[in-house]
């Protein structure tokens, strides 16, 4: 296997067992891993417009996160508001239950970190950071992770 494959493949496999532990530690939650991002962005940069939600998300890259943010007001988590200057100008922001839900998903992703650091294991992760952004920084996922860590 060359190694441009290999990698690929890696990148592939961690992609699925770290969202595999996450869903598996969310699924108590009630929520999915898309929507517990959808949850902690708004969280961390509420009042947001749905295309403003939409930049900023890597789950749902390119698509509109209509769909979940429409279950999520189903669920009682996210509110959506008019704004008073412009009654098309939709903000959504989470309800008391989303941010108390948001806190609780905040320490399960906080665990996920902790153990991806022991994996890291004191390795130089820098490198592996900087060829990863660079891969995809020119790709709608990899822009909407530049925009959310304010690159």
């Amino acid at each position: 296997m060359r190694p441009a494959e290999e990698l690929r493949y890696l990148i592939l496999a961690a992609q699925r067992e770290g969202n595999r532990l996450l869903g598996r530690a969310l699924r108590p939650l009630g929520v999915t891993s898309s929507q517990a991002e959808v949850i902690r962005v708004l969280q961390e940069r509420a009042p947001l417009t749905l295309n403003g939600l939409g930049d900023l998300l890597v789950c749902e890259s390119g698509n509109s996160p209509s769909r979940l943010v429409d279950r999520l007001v189903t669920l009682g988590l996210v509110n959506r508001d008019v704004a008073g200057h412009d009654r098309r100008h939709v903000e959504l922001s989470l309800t008391e239950e989303g941010d108390r839900l948001g806190r609780r998903i905040a320490r399960i992703e906080e665990e996920l970190y902790r153990s991806i650091d022991a994996a890291a294991g004191g390795r130089d992760v820098d490198e592996v950071l900087a060829f990863l952004r660079a891969f995809v920084s020119d790709l709608p996922a990899g822009r909407a992770l530049a925009r959310r860590a304010g690159r």
